[in-house]
């Protein structure tokens, strides 16, 4: 699938999943298996950055996410061909009040937050939860593999404002985001 130069670099190329901070092992777990399941890379978990105060904002009282995706893309091991960071501090970009997540458009890093998808009153149950998680976390990969956001609400590429909304898409991608996943794949290997 990979060409001979891609393959010596990457024999065996992975997405690599990297809690800070205090993630429960089985959101960890979770994503792996999810990110293998979707997106067809093995996965490694392994600590990139130990806290976030660099991406702190005091106005806000939340974490600068485009930050975050600076310090992951610099601290990357070279064998990953994305990294997915999860914390639980809350996200936001200056246009937004919050953010589930953020990923660099067809680049290398992707940051989720379970802060809202998992310890709020109304985040529900844990099999919920985990669902919640799981797809964005593969929402945020989609975003590095240059996916945009899809108009199909039962996509996983579809955008969501509020818990409701993530809840109601699927866990998969629709036929057209699969097709562009799929290229962004064979590009990647080139």
């Amino acid at each position: 699938m990979y060409p001979a130069v891609f393959r010596a670099m990457n024999p065996d190329p992975i997405i690599l999943i990297s809690p800070i901070g205090e993630i429960p092992d089985w959101i960890s777990k979770a994503v792996a298996e999810t990110v293998e399941k979707m997106f067809g890379f093995k996965t490694r978990v392994a600590f990139l950055l130990e806290d976030l105060l660099f991406a702190w904002d005091e106005k806000r009282t939340q974490y600068y996410s485009t930050a975050i995706l600076g310090e992951l893309e610099k601290k990357a091991p070279k064998d990953c061909i994305k990294v997915l960071a999860i914390t639980r501090e809350d996200l936001f970009i200056p246009i937004l009040t919050h953010v589930y997540g953020e990923a660099q458009l067809g680049g290398r890093a992707a940051v989720i937050s379970i802060s809202r998808l998992i310890e709020y009153p109304e985040a529900g149950d844990l099999k919920k939860s985990r669902e919640r998680v799981v797809k964005e976390a593969a929402h945020e990969l989609g975003h590095a593999f240059d996916l945009r956001h899809c108009e199909d609400q039962h996509c996983i590429m579809h955008y969501c404002r509020k818990l409701a909304d993530v809840d109601a898409k699927s866990d998969n991608f629709c036929r057209y985001c699969r097709i562009f996943l799929s290229d962004a794949v064979k590009a990647l290997a080139k």
